[in-house]
């Protein structure tokens, strides 16, 4: 029987139940605090043992305790740590061959995929916090292979519906994580919007990785939900298809296990009231876990330091409505979003909002994520 607290927005079906308790930290009366979500309130302070035991229902200090609540609703949400170094990762293999469909058909996925998590070095300097607008980036695209490039601002601007790792645990340079213990070196898990230019992304990627088609913005939800709060919802990876090759034995553990998180994406444009649902995919669907990413990243001695972002990629499921990003879910534009002011969205524009969700839910227990949010303005001129 699920324990309850006496602060009674904390009970019932909301994001964050007294089993949740997400750490964050936020700017109230001038200050920096860190602290615990707890229904529509934050409880302020630093030790989660001794927060779940203060908010139980009879807990003898709960006078006490009630002078450090805060609402959510009069706070600052922030970045939840300082993040000094993010990696971003290319989990899904349903994304890669719907992408790698539009531009190779005869050959969705490129040979090393099923044999090694891919993933590239991130720009931590641009990660912001939910709710934080950023304008339109301008970078060189071309569109006509007969003429030369041209400078501007992005025509084909993206969102990607991607879960974060947060690290908890350092390892030294030059000593690898062992897969079995990779979990252990993760605090817990956000939500993140790695915010695409798709036609500066076409034409800069060869022959290197993504650069400044993603480096102009990154947002990342206020909470960090701890793997003990998830653990009800641990679930084994989905099954590898039939002729797929099994992980080399460093990216191999009997106990690796997945997530079954719900993720929602909302798009609001300036003329719509209320956001309308574009997309509902979830993260038990990716090809690598994240004990694999974190495996991998170490494998060569690179040491992952306490702060940084490991970021899934964008997740993506098999049906149309579980695509995590718009170059899928309109296919590269040619099936446009209809939207219920009667607008169509191909990709995003100035002033677009998208807003991703993410929950898990089973027996009564809903863990949610809360929010990530974030506005398109206009590119400066």
């Amino acid at each position: 029987m699920a324990v309850k607290s006496w602060v009674e927005s904390a009970n019932g079906h909301p994001d964050f139940p007294l089993e949740n308790l997400p750490i964050g930290r936020f700017r109230w009366n001038g200050e920096v605090h860190r602290g615990f979500a707890i229904g529509d309130s934050i409880l302020i302070g630093d030790d989660r043992a001794e927060a779940r035991e203060r908010l139980t229902e009879g807990a003898a200090e709960r006078e006490e305790t009630s002078k450090r609540l805060v609402k959510q609703r009069d706070v600052e949400m922030l970045l939840p740590c300082d993040i000094g170094n993010y990696t971003d990762f290319y989990a899904s293999i349903h994304h890669a061959t719907n992408v790698g469909s539009m531009f190779r058909p005869d050959n969705p996925l490129l040979p090393n995929y099923k044999w090694i998590p891919i993933g590239y070095h991130g720009r931590a300097s641009s990660i912001v916090a939910s709710g934080t607008p950023f304008r339109r980036p301008k970078g060189q695209t071309r569109d006509d292979a007969n003429a030369p490039p041209q400078f501007g601002p992005s025509k084909r601007l993206d969102y990607e519906l991607e879960v974060g790792a947060i690290i908890g645990l350092s390892n030294t340079l030059g000593e690898p994580v062992p897969i079995e213990s990779a979990e252990k070196h993760v605090l817990g898990l956000c939500l993140v919007n790695d915010w695409s230019a798709r036609d500066i992304q076409t034409w800069e990627y060869q022959p290197l990785g993504p650069f400044l088609a993603k480096n102009f913005a990154t947002s990342v939800s206020p909470w960090i939900v701890t793997l003990d709060a998830l653990e009800p919802f641990r679930v084994a990876p989905t099954p590898r298809p039939e002729g797929d090759p099994a992980p080399l034995p460093y990216l191999t553990s009997s106990n690796d296990r997945a997530f079954d998180i719900t993720l929602e994406v909302w798009l609001r444009s300036d003329r719509m009231r209320e956001p309308m649902l574009v997309s509902r995919g979830n993260f038990r669907d990716m090809y690598w876990t994240f004990a694999q990413l974190v495996a991998h990243h170490t494998s060569n001695g690179c040491n992952l330091q306490a702060g940084d972002l490991i970021a899934s990629g964008t997740v993506s499921g098999t049906a149309k409505e579980s695509r995590g990003c718009l170059l899928e879910r309109t296919w590269r534009g040619t099936e446009p979003l209809e939207l219920p002011t009667g607008e169509t969205r191909k990709f995003l524009e100035d002033g677009d909002e998208v807003i991703f969700r993410g929950y898990c839910e089973r027996d009564g227990l809903r863990i949610g994520f809360g929010e990530c949010r974030g506005v398109v303005l206009p590119s400066l001129e």
